[in-house]
């Protein structure tokens, strides 16, 4: 999808204090062997801090930097990953009534680690659409100090990390503008992320824990039993996403300045993403994102956060941020820098 007049107004982030995978180990959390092949450094924690209540102060953030007033606002998304709150309730209206406090729609997408870039391309859709309004509000958080997530080995690509992003997307400009968004899925491999989990009851109302690495280990079962898994590579799809975001922004895969990218360990930052997609490390944000754990839908935002405000890029530049979700798709949204970061 290619987009015209459509800007990142500003950004916000909140991301808690860290704790060094080194002090993992030391606790008994994470294997030191798999610490010194992940290269991650360490993760940021909120032990008590909600993910809506991270996700207002990253939108207050973001509001107060954007120049907008309330009144300007048509919506607000919310992207999440994990439970926010209680059940039956809008974690999207709670961030609405303690930031915006205004009577415009509030939604949750729940698209895993893309959702923030689907909201992208909504927002933009939405302001399209609605002349009266001239931005929407853009928030995503997730806290996984929950008793049901070993936020250490639930995953072997990945440590989970707790934060929020938001972003205010703007027809009045700002500080990028969007070109395009594109999106590629093989909906065939949810049953990849799924593994022998039943479906109903859902886990987390009988107390199951979370568990990608049991779901990987069924399917690595059936395989040996002949049973090939719904699979195909994850470079391979995100490539696909690439390849029309960058024909809708008409431009060349080297004129990308630099690539905002997920939290994940070095094998499988490269291996899956990177290197299929022709870019190296040094192109990405791995000094940053070996830090924080991976922080769900917020990471590729609070990547763009971080490389604009160190200005590591400035205007001209293009800058593609990327992710994917449980289905599986990948996601691809590029940007080009227009202003520089306040002294």
């Amino acid at each position: 999808m290619k987009f015209e007049d459509v800007y990142l107004s500003s950004l916000g982030t909140y991301v808690p204090g860290l704790v060094t995978t080194e002090q993992a180990v030391e606790s008994g959390w994470y294997d030191a062997d798999v610490r010194k092949a992940s290269g991650l450094e360490s993760v940021a924690i909120s032990d008590s801090l909600s993910a809506p209540e991270m996700a207002v102060l990253a939108a207050k953030e973001a509001i107060q930097r954007s120049g907008h007033t309330p009144e300007d606002f048509g919506a607000l998304i919310h992207s999440s990953a994990y439970h926010q709150g209680p059940d039956g309730w809008s974690p999207a209206h709670y961030v609405l009534a303690n930031t915006l406090n205004t009577p415009i729609t509030a939604l949750e997408i729940k698209q895993g680690c893309q959702g923030m870039l689907s909201s992208l391309a909504i927002s933009a859709h939405r302001l399209a659409c609605d002349p009266r309004k001239s931005a929407v509000l853009l928030t995503a958080a997730d806290n996984y100090s929950a008793p049901l997530v070993d936020r250490w080995t639930t995953s072997r690509l990945s440590i989970l990390g707790d934060g929020a992003a938001a972003v205010v997307v703007s027809r009045d400009g700002g500080i990028a503008k969007l070109l395009s968004v594109a999106s590629c899925s093989v909906p065939e491999m949810e049953a990849l992320h799924r593994g022998s989990e039943p479906i109903f009851p859902p886990a987390v109302t009988v107390g199951r824990e979370l568990d990608y690495e049991a779901r990987v280990k069924f399917w690595m079962e059936e395989w040996a039993k002949g049973n090939t898994p719904p699979i195909q590579h994850p470079g391979e799809v995100l490539r696909k996403a690439l390849d029309e975001a960058l024909e809708d922004a008409g431009i060349a895969a080297d004129e990308i300045k630099r690539v905002c990218h997920p939290s994940a360990t070095l094998d499988a930052l490269r291996d899956q993403f990177l290197d299929p997609i022709g870019f190296t490390l040094d192109s990405g944000i791995w000094e940053h994102t070996s830090k924080l754990g991976h922080i769900s839908a917020a990471d590729v935002f609070i990547g763009l956060e971080h490389v604009w405000s160190t200005r590591q890029v400035g205007p001209g530049d293009k800058v593609m941020l990327f992710t994917g979700s449980p289905g599986f798709e990948a996601g691809v949204a590029i940007v080009e820098i227009v202003a520089e970061p306040a002294e």
